[in-house]
């Protein structure tokens, strides 16, 4: 190899190796901040929940998805962390045995976690599903982890409807959450034009013991405390529960905190595009202002469904603190 070739190939090599140096401190960068991140994440769900039930003893916190924040570290193997375990009443999840695209193919990470937190808090999983005829083995999958499921099927990927069949329905009184054997996960209300009084009757008419649906019938109009007390009650008697949803961790455009001069990074916490949902921005989910915009005040969004009487509320987008990031 002559004097040139030698020279060309070290420089090559040295390239390689500051391509790969810069890659692995960039990788450990985001790596550190996704820790941290998750730490606080843990820490804005325990604020939450303390906030919530100063208020009322009884209000029931359960987080989406990003399960492994029940766990110190984020790592099942590091054990349980107890303060986040006992700031919140159950969990949610989406897509356990089938993926986002409704085919059945397990999550076995999550699943490994799931069974671990099962055997303490219910667990909650909203599976979605492309063929109908895959229902009943996606709800015999849950049901065998005593997990309790919600299967939307291929046109009801954005909970907008009313299932036809309830997993082990029953007429019991459903006053805690560990009674609650199904629910009903009702989002959007785009199957009723906006009327929220048509989609109140729908969800009367139904024996679900669980309902799960947005403060908003509508971009300007929340329940009020007596429409949401008059859902409480199943068509055959039964009491149950009645829960609100929330995004913690996206601020979304359509809300009544939204404000007409924002967009990413103005203000800096609006921090990037949530790919997939134009209307969503994750946010820096520690900023002062968006956490005064999700509790601690009267005009917060906790306190507004606090005081619309919802049983408790769902924490969507906690996994924020591994998206802002990531892109996988």
């Amino acid at each position: 190899m002559t004097k040139m070739k030698v020279e060309i190939v070290a420089k090559n090599l040295s390239a390689i190796f500051r391509f790969l140096l810069l890659v692995a401190i960039t990788s450990c960068g985001k790596n550190k901040k996704t820790d941290e991140a998750a730490q606080q994440m843990q820490q804005f769900v325990i604020d939450i929940s303390n906030y919530a039930k100063a208020q009322n003893p009884h209000f029931i916190i359960i987080p989406q998805n990003g399960v492994e924040l029940a766990f110190n570290n984020t790592d099942i193997n590091s054990g349980i962390s107890v303060a986040y375990l006992n700031a919140v009443d159950a969990f949610g999840n989406e897509e356990v045995f089938t993926n986002s695209n409704g085919e059945l193919k397990t999550d076995d990470e999550r699943k490994q976690m799931l069974e671990e937190l099962v055997k303490l808090k219910p667990c909650f999983v909203s599976e979605f599903v492309n063929n109908n005829s895959k229902i009943s083995a996606v709800v015999a999958s849950d049901t065998a982890e005593h997990f309790i499921p919600f299967v939307r099927e291929t046109d009801d990927y954005d909970y907008l409807k009313i299932p036809n069949t309830i997993v082990n329905e029953n007429a019991n009184d459903i006053d805690s959450i560990s009674q609650v054997k199904n629910y009903l996960y009702l989002i959007s209300s785009d199957n009723y034009s906006n009327n929220k009084h048509s989609m109140i009757q729908a969800i009367r008419n139904t024996n679900f013991d669980l309902v799960l649906i947005d403060l908003f019938s509508d971009t300007n109009t929340s329940f009020t405390a007596q429409e949401v007390d008059s859902i409480k009650t199943k068509l055959n008697g039964g009491k149950r529960l009645v829960i609100s949803y929330i995004s913690i961790g996206s601020a979304e455009k359509y809300r009544y905190y939204w404000q007409s001069d924002w967009k990413v990074h103005n203000p800096s916490w609006l921090k990037k595009k949530y790919n997939g949902y134009p209307d969503e921005v994750w946010v820096e989910f520690w900023n002062q202002q968006w956490r005064d915009n999700i509790f601690g005040n009267n005009n917060s969004y906790i306190k507004k469904i606090i005081d619309a009487g919802f049983d408790g509320t769902y924490l969507d987008n906690v996994e924020a603190y591994y998206s802002l990031y990531h892109n996988n």
